[in-house]
């Protein structure tokens, strides 16, 4: 194969998106692969809640879905929190009650799905006579304004007013009696209120206009799909949750989808007098989906190169087309010319489950290997970059999560020679360190809930070290560890996988 051929392919592979909203909503819709049942999950019409961690793939997944709904007649609104309303103002000020910020942020959602809702009813012509009212009474129940502060009343009186009175005695037209008076009456009322206007959402009108734009869409259904769930601040979650709840959630023909990160979303709490507020995970919202658990490939190989494998085709298939005159004609076709032996595999590991992590090494590796296929050495460099510059870039240097790290990887790596490892559900599990590595993509859980068959009460998650913390080793000239260590030297590759709960199983206050 030429070597123009060859740049070729490796140029397709820089090219892709890192991004799902930098992409068009055709391409989103072609480049989309699922794994396993997601797919039908994600378009069933019930409330749902999708986690996943930076790029697991949820605003793509939700892109996919709003133009996979639009080609079957329902409507579509894709709200991106980041963009509603003012992050660093109302919403940041510690002087205004959470009640006030939250009432803010729900009134501009309602404003930014009304706008949404108005421009597809002009362009599209969607829904009967009935939706431009609807939509009229929608705006204005969420954008109640009430004065809150003092009232004084003033009241004046002023004018005038004259009266007379004549009598004529009969039998004598010279005798006459007349009497007259003069009184003012008037009367004026001022009221003047002084104080401040904040907004005030009534859930009985807001409710009747919301159900009146659905039956102006009926048959279609609308889809209301807000990404980026995790950028509103943790104090309002709840209280935003829970407005949704009474306003949104219970209204025939509407159906929400929440994309969110787990440890950083807090979707219920317990009020003062004991009630709770917020959305109950399985009663408001029907379930709750996790793409993390979903792109869990430890046990199968097979299939995590084979969803990486059709990414990767899908992104690059169309760019080919218009850069070589026959291109890969499929995925198999398109991983043998990209790809020396053993590539693949590795990239697929390096990956470790997250399509944004393997589109970027995917990208280094092509830039690495230029006008070549590109090779296991390529794959291994551009993990390793794509660890230093991303991954571990991200948790400062004296963070106390980048030392829980550094402890991990000795201990797991360095002394025990593997990359995997159990914390006990009920305590390290869900350790607020432990949550901040899984969150920024350095610790990975292979399987959850494995039980001790000596203790069956205590449940554990197997977690792997992410491929970025010992990719060095593969790559580097330094001495190697003997016995165990010899995963080194494997065409694997990567350290033995194994959950021996007498060996592998972490104290993380004895680690610390």
């Amino acid at each position: 194969m030429g070597a123009g051929r060859q740049q070729h392919l490796n140029q397709a592979l820089l090219r892709i998106p890192r991004r799902a909203e930098s992409a068009d909503r055709a391409t989103l819709g072609n480049t989309f692969v699922a794994a396993g049942s997601f797919s039908a999950m994600l378009h069933s019409s019930d409330h749902q809640i999708i986690y996943g961690r930076r790029g697991a793939g949820k605003t793509h997944a939700l892109l996919h879905l709003s133009e996979l709904v639009d080609h079957t007649g329902d409507l579509a609104v894709y709200l991106d929190l980041r963009t509603i309303g003012s992050a660093g103002g109302i919403y940041a000020d510690g002087d205004l009650s959470p009640s006030v910020r939250g009432t803010h942020l729900l009134v501009d959602t309602l404003e930014a799905m009304h706008e949404e809702l108005l421009s597809v009813a002009v362009d599209r012509e969607v829904g009967d006579h009935r939706l431009l009212p609807a939509l009229d009474a929608l705006a204005e129940s969420a954008t109640t304004v009430e004065v809150v502060g003092e009232v004084e009343r003033e009241t004046r009186v002023g004018g005038s007013a004259e009266s007379s009175l004549g009598l004529e005695l009969a039998g004598s037209p010279s005798a006459k009696v007349s009497m007259s008076s003069r009184s003012s009456v008037s009367a004026e009322s001022r009221l003047r209120r002084t104080g401040t206007e904040r907004h005030h959402v009534v859930f009985g009108p807001l409710g009747r206009a919301l159900r009146a734009v659905t039956r102006a869409l009926a048959p279609a259904r609308l889809w209301l799909l807000l990404d980026e769930w995790s950028s509103v601040p943790l104090d309002l979650q709840p209280l935003l949750a829970d407005l949704l709840r009474r306003s949104v959630l219970p209204t025939p023909g509407i159906t929400v989808k929440i994309a969110a990160i787990e440890h950083r979303s807090r979707f219920r709490q317990g009020t003062a007098d004991g009630n709770q507020l917020g959305i109950e995970v399985g009663a408001d919202a029907a379930s709750a989906v996790s793409l993390d658990d979903l792109m869990i490939f430890d046990d199968a190989r097979t299939r995590a190169q084979a969803f990486f494998g059709q990414l990767f085709f899908n992104h690059a298939d169309a760019r080919l087309r218009t850069m070589i005159p026959d291109p890969p004609p499929g995925v198999e076709a398109f991983i043998e010319e990209a790809f020396a032996r053993n590539a693949f595999p590795e990239l697929v590991r390096a990956a470790e489950g997250v399509p944004r992590d393997a589109i970027n090494i995917a990208a280094l590796a092509a830039q690495q290997a230029h006008d070549q296929p590109i090779g296991l050495r390529d794959v291994r460099l551009a993990a390793r970059d794509w660890y230093l510059r991303d991954k571990q870039a991200a948790l400062g240097a004296e963070a106390p999560a980048r030392r829980l790290l550094k402890g991990l990887v000795d201990e797991v790596v360095g002394r025990r020679h593997s990359r995997t490892f159990l914390l006990g559900q009920l305590t390290g599990a869900r350790h607020e360190l432990v949550e901040e590595l899984y969150d920024a993509r350095l610790l990975h859980v292979l399987r959850r809930g494995i039980a001790d068959r000596k203790s069956p009460g205590t449940l554990y998650d197997g977690f792997a070290i992410d491929y970025g913390c010992y990719v060095a080793l593969l790559v580097g000239d330094g001495p190697r560890p003997r016995g165990r260590g010899g995963w080194l030297n494997s065409s694997k590759g990567i350290p033995p996988d194994g959950f021996n709960l007498a060996k592998e199983a972490l104290d993380l206050d004895l680690l610390r």
